[in-house]
């Protein structure tokens, strides 16, 4: 397996785990995942891994603006990766 693959398997997994604990803990006393970290791990390459975690759980999906905000992402890493296979 590529090293970049493995990467980002590993970060996406990471995404799914940290979505899903975040909404573990949501209404508790234990300090929430900022969502500045949420869309981090969007931005580094995780998007597909959010939004499975997002459907999966149910989690930040009533919230329009976060919703905006990762389709952003993704929107842009698409026509990141359309860029580089025109190339």
């Amino acid at each position: 397996m590529p090293a970049w693959l493995a990467w980002w398997l590993a970060l996406n997994t990471a995404t799914v785990l940290v979505y899903g604990y975040d909404k573990a803990i949501a209404g508790g006393p234990r300090r929430r995942v900022p969502e500045r970290t949420l869309l981090g791990l969007a931005l580094l390459g995780g998007s597909p891994g959010a939004l499975m975690a997002m459907w999966m759980f149910r989690h930040k999906t009533a919230k329009r603006s976060f919703r905006n905000k990762v389709a952003v992402i993704l929107t842009l890493q698409v026509l990141a990766v359309a860029a580089v296979y025109t190339l």
